[in-house]
């Protein structure tokens, strides 16, 4: 799909000798870096709300859980993987 944008002169021109030195077209250029601004959001708000749940910290059901998980990890950090 088709768009215009406007921005700065001179981000542009970074962003055309960037592309040319990448060997990409500008058009190419910009979807990657828009997908990668949009991953990076997506990761950061995952990570809010991980921090959400979290920070209310385990329900005790979860304890037992835990220490198998912790204890599963150490045997095999001392097998050496």
């Amino acid at each position: 799909m088709k768009t215009a944008i406007s921005m700065d002169d001179g981000l542009l021109q970074e962003a055309d000798e960037t592309a040319r030195l990448m060997g990409l077209s500008r058009s190419r250029l910009f979807a990657l870096a828009v997908g990668d601004f949009l991953q990076r959001r997506r990761r950061e708000q995952m990570l809010l709300r991980l921090n959400e749940v979290y920070a209310k910290g385990m329900e005790p059901e979860e304890t037992p859980l835990l220490k198998g998980i912790k204890a599963k990890v150490r045997r095999a950090v001392k097998a050496g993987w």
